[in-house]
């Protein structure tokens, strides 16, 4: 049986399991949470964290030295980052509209006098441009500060490009080094199942049918803004930009889609994302060791679609309609607050937290959301790293038909 096979397998009995523990008592599912699955899948994270950093460093390096021409480098940044902000935008008018039409608010009576959310502070946007450069990269690879260790390995590979034979031993070491990475990746992934199977029946389990009953139709508008982004807006870009057929593409990345639902975590997904991309869906390796590990920092599609239909719920619950303008500012500021808050913790309830203050919402009403944010999570990280691969793919794509009319 195909390791996709087994991961889909898994992911079902993982539903059904998290479900029938939903009707159990608490006796009953707090010890086997506790001592099977939050171990299994907790073992299962640690596996694929310990060559995230290992892996995007190393990547990174060589991608870089492999395109050789800095003026390369900056094109496919700007192509990049282009393409995330303007889908990161896209995202945000669809979860609008699905959230208006559905009205996910005015659903039910929702508590909110005890309502409390004390909402996290974040850097300025200015701060985390500057830090952007490491003052101690082997601080940056230790806390795993990924647009830090993006920098430094960029640096790394400028340099081993430029020098070309003179460094031709260090490449050839980064080389092994990966070599070292894929084997090691390819070995997690035969746990992926179990692992896939212990996270999600946790998550549902955990949630209870209380939370997912009360907050239905919030769940509804969120899964359905981002059914409609992965089929129109993706499936778009990969037929008219790269020329290829969505089915293909999807058929080819669901093993890290899969991986990316279980685990809720972009970066912990990377290894398994960027193998995927370049293996199954032909993506230019020095493309996707660039691309996939900055979308992972700074791309989040899902999470701007949570926002989007989250500020309309807020605004309804509490009774305090939106303008137009404040439309769009949650657009802008949301957008631009994806880049700007890359590499925070939760960062998604924090940016949620800085569109509510913008727009003068209450953030105390982000609490009636954290019951079921982490299901939510869940799908929300399989679209956004299904993002940064569509935006390798693309690049990549583009930059082979560049190559073969030079020929």
């Amino acid at each position: 049986m195909s390791l996709t096979k087994k991961i889909l397998i898994a992911l079902i009995l993982g539903v059904i399991v998290g479900i029938g523990f939903t009707f159990a008592p608490s006796e009953v599912f707090s010890p086997v949470d506790t001592y099977v699955l939050t171990p299994v899948g907790q073992i299962f994270l640690n596996l694929i964290m310990m060559i995230v950093v290992p892996i995007v460093f190393v990547s990174i390096v060589l991608g870089t030295a492999g395109l050789g021409d800095p003026t390369k480098l900056g094109k496919i940044g700007f192509q990049t980052i282009s393409f995330y902000l303007v889908t990161t935008a896209i995202a945000l008018v669809i979860g609008l509209g699905v959230a208006y039409v559905l009205e996910p608010g005015t659903a039910g009576t929702f508590d909110t006098e005890n309502a409390e959310f004390e909402a996290e502070s974040t850097p300025p946007v200015m701060e985390t441009l500057i830090n952007i450069i490491p003052d101690n990269p082997f601080g940056a690879l230790a806390s795993g500060d990924m647009l830090q260790i993006i920098a430094f390995a960029l640096f790394i590979g400028i340099a081993i490009a430029f020098l070309g034979e003179k460094t031709a031993g260090i490449h050839r070491l980064f080389e092994q080094a990966n070599e070292i990475l894929i084997w090691l990746v390819n070995i997690i992934m035969k746990t992926a199942p179990y692992g896939a199977f212990a996270l999600i029946a946790s998550a549902i389990g955990d949630a209870g049918l209380d939370a997912i009953g009360s907050m239905a139709m919030y769940m509804v508008a969120v899964i359905l803004g981002l059914i409609i982004h992965a089929t129109v807006t993706y499936s778009l870009a990969i037929w008219v930009l790269g020329k290829a057929n969505p089915l293909t593409f999807y058929k080819g990345f669901f093993p890290a889609m899969s991986v990316g639902f279980s685990t809720s975590s972009s970066s912990a997904t990377l290894p398994i994302s960027m193998r995927a991309a370049q293996e199954n869906l032909g993506v230019k390796k020095s493309i996707s060791s660039f691309v996939q590990p900055l979308g992972a920092t700074i791309n989040m599609d899902g999470t701007a679609i949570m926002q989007a239909v989250a500020t309309v719920f807020i605004s309804q619950v509490y009774a305090i309609p939106l303008e137009f303008t404040d439309i769009l500012m949650v657009v802008l500021t949301a957008t631009l607050a994806s880049i700007g808050t890359a590499g925070v913790p939760s960062v998604g309830l924090i940016m949620l937290a800085m569109v509510l203050q913008q727009i003068g919402l209450p953030v105390e009403g982000i609490a009636l959301i954290v019951g079921v944010d982490r299901i939510l999570d869940m799908l929300r990280t399989s679209l956004n790293i299904t993002g940064d691969a569509t935006a390798a793919y693309v690049i990549s794509e583009s930059d082979k038909r560049k190559e073969a009319k030079q020929k």
